[in-house]
Order: C-alpha cells, then structure tokens, then sequence
C-alpha cells in the first residue's frame, strides 16, 4: 500500500517531500485452500434415531449441514443429494426440491445466512404402505468438500396403523423411582394415555396421566416422569408386588395393542412390578 505515490500527468508525487520510503507499507499474508469437511446432521421428529428404527408414518425430517467457513455461504441446494428406497419393493427415487409426488408432502430449503454458515433442509413425506425404507443423504460445501467418505444413510420402519406395545416398567424390581418404555406405531400419539397402579387387593393406590408422562412420540419411548413407589397422596408404599393396567386412546378410540414379545408378562393386559427398598 502506497501514500502519495506519483502523479503519471506530472512525473512527480502528488505532495512534495524529502523522503518518500514511510509512505509505503506491506502485510504479507498467505491463503491456503478449505479442506475442512462440512458436519451432516439427520434428525426424525427431533431424534436421532438407531438403524431399523419404527418412525411415524408422517415425519419430520430435519437434515443440518454445518460449515466452519464464514465466508462462502450454504446457500444451494446442489449442495444436497437425497434418496428415498423401499426396501420392500425395491422402488428407489430422488428427492427434488420441486413439486412433490404427493402434493401433501412438503420440503423446505433453509439457507444459510453468515456469518452463522449452517443451512437446514425440512423435509415431510407421507408414507402409506408398511415397510422399510432408506434414506440415503449427501452434502458439500461451496468449496466442493464432501460431509463424509460415504453418504449418509439410515435404515427405518413404517407400520401406518396405529399400535402400542404394552408398557414395561424399568427398572423392575425397583426401590427409588421406576420409568415406563413402550413403543407407539402410526402417525399420531395418543390424546389420552392412562396408567393405574393397584395393590393385590385391587386397591387403587396411584393413577398416572399422559400430561405427567412427558414428550411421546412414533417409535421407542421411554418415559420423563418416573414412579417413586409412592401413592396419590405422597406417601411411601410398603414392600411387595403391585399390578398396573394401560388404557390408550386415539380420537375416542382405543388403540391397538401389539405384541413384540412382551405379552408372556402379562396376564389379560394386567403387568406386574416389584417395589424393594
């Protein structure tokens, strides 16, 4: 960078001066190309799901790619290569951003805006055949750096009807607070789950709402709220066995029960579990 350099009409500097050396200065620097790979994100329904997974009939499928460069911008959706097989039938297709087969589904294209370079895609199929299914995804930066050697890919169930497993408690037995897992098929969770607890007697002793239970979505759940061996009032059961029945309803409508096994602990939909201190 040079001050007061030489005017080419005249030959001579713009502002006269004995010497001229301090009016120069230079910064060397050096530029180096982005090698760094982009981070690939895939979620359903806000979870990170395992391979072989049940999912809802209806998901949400966030896919997130992050850049550590703050300068060229996510904003392309070339960027991205989506594919969707049923491995049931073999049919394979690639997701466009156009218009979709179905006019119910929708896909969204979120860009990145900087200096914060992550770009989101929002994509909602609706499946209406069982089945499993794949998702193959894969993403670039602008520099052309791929998010992984090998695509992104995820392997996951559809049952379209609408099912619960029953309810196991876990831990059991238990001695300070026990949660309930169960997994729920379809595309809708239930607007009215209940859980009642009852001695051998037959005395009721605790009931456990859906409001109580925490987020519940399609596939496996495991419940926020745990049972801490204690009745509606507060206080501490004694030792010993207690029985609990599951109602689950959908639109008024009981929902269907769906065995994985688990039906040999239980006798007429009634579970047992064990309180130790």
């Amino acid at each position: 960078m040079e001050f007061n350099p030489i005017n080419e009409a005249t030959g001579t500097y713009y502002q006269p001066e004995q010497y001229h050396y301090n009016n120069i200065a230079s910064k060397y620097f050096y530029i180096t190309n982005d090698n760094t790979n982009p981070l690939l994100e895939v979620s359903f329904d806000g979870k990170f799901i395992m391979n072989g997974e049940i999912v809802s009939a209806k998901p949400e499928i966030l896919i997130t790619l992050k850049d550590e460069n703050k300068y060229l911008a996510l904003n392309d959706t070339s960027l991205f290569e989506l594919h969707l097989t049923n491995l049931t039938t073999g049919h394979s297709k690639r997701i466009s951003f156009g218009i979709q087969e179905n006019p119910s589904e929708t896909i969204e294209w979120i860009p990145a805006e900087l200096p914060d370079n992550s770009c989101k895609i929002i994509y909602k199929p609706i499946f209406t055949e069982d089945g499993t299914y794949r998702l193959q995804v894969q993403a670039k930066d602008v520099a052309g750096n791929i998010s992984g050697d090998n695509c992104y890919v995820i392997d996951f169930c559809i049952i379209t009807k609408s099912t619960i497993t029953n309810l196991m408690n876990y831990p059991n037995p238990f001695s300070s607070q026990t949660r309930f897992v169960f997994e729920l098929t379809g595309s809708e969770t239930p607007d009215e789950l209940e859980i009642e607890i009852f001695t051998v007697t037959g005395k009721i002793v605790k009931r456990i709402y859906l409001e109580e239970l925490g987020p519940i979505t399609i596939g496996k759940n495991i419940t926020e709220y745990a049972w801490d061996g204690c009745d509606t009032y507060g206080d501490r059961l004694a030792n010993g066995v207690y029985f609990y029945t599951v109602k689950a309803k959908l639109n008024g409508e009981e929902i269907e029960k769906r065995d994985v096994g688990t039906d040999k602990y239980f006798k007429k939909e009634v579970g047992k579990m064990y309180l130790l201190k």
